[in-house]
């Protein structure tokens, strides 16, 4: 029996193992064989090694939970690059969904600014500044997360609108700053 044969037959046992007693230390072993096969599966489909694990992570916890489904033991490998399959397409569909929104972290490294000696303002008065350029709404939600630091939660219980609204509102404000603000570095760039 060749090396590939014999490796075959030995994760043909691990898998009926695995399907007719899970437990932990079945999974250990699944785990073990296939994850580096998802992520190699994952690398050739153009991912970065980060976004390779995390898929592969998310698949085998997937296989872990599901595995009561798959109705031959011997469809089991077909079934778990299915789950890969999909899993990589949820993923480049959200990715292409995605929005840019401001994170207030390194807004200045994004914007090239530097703190200068003669700068008056601090970042809390740029905050400010920036939130007033929202609407009502989108400023109060965004004082109340950012500058008092307030949770989702609170803002939602204090205003009597419910958690989602505050979430999206705050969404919605980072949105309309990422666009003001970097079309404004734009602007900035092409003066200079």
């Amino acid at each position: 029996m060749s090396t590939t044969e014999t490796r075959l037959v030995q994760d043909a046992d691990v898998i009926r193992n695995f399907l007719e007693y899970p437990s932990e230390q079945s999974f250990e072993e699944i785990f073990r064989i296939f994850t580096p096969q998802l992520i190699a599966f994952f690398r050739s489909r153009s991912c970065d090694v980060f976004l390779a694990q995390d898929l592969a992570q998310e698949v085998m916890l997937a296989v872990y939970r599901k595995s009561g489904q798959v109705r031959d033991r011997n469809s089991f490998r077909g079934w778990m690059f299915k789950v890969a399959r999909n899993a990589l397409s949820r993923h480049y569909e959200k990715s292409s969904r995605a929005v840019p929104t401001l994170q207030f972290a390194d807004v200045n490294d994004r914007l090239g600014t530097q703190e200068e000696p003669t700068r008056t303002g601090t970042p809390a008065f740029e905050f400010l500044g920036w939130i007033a350029l929202l609407d009502s709404r989108e400023s109060e939600v965004m004082k109340l997360k950012f500058v008092e630091q307030w949770e989702y939660h609170e803002i939602a219980a204090a205003k009597a609108i419910p958690i989602g609204t505050v979430q999206s509102r705050v969404f919605a404000a980072k949105k309309k700053l990422a666009s003001l603000l970097f079309s404004s570095k734009k602007v900035m760039r092409e003066a200079a």
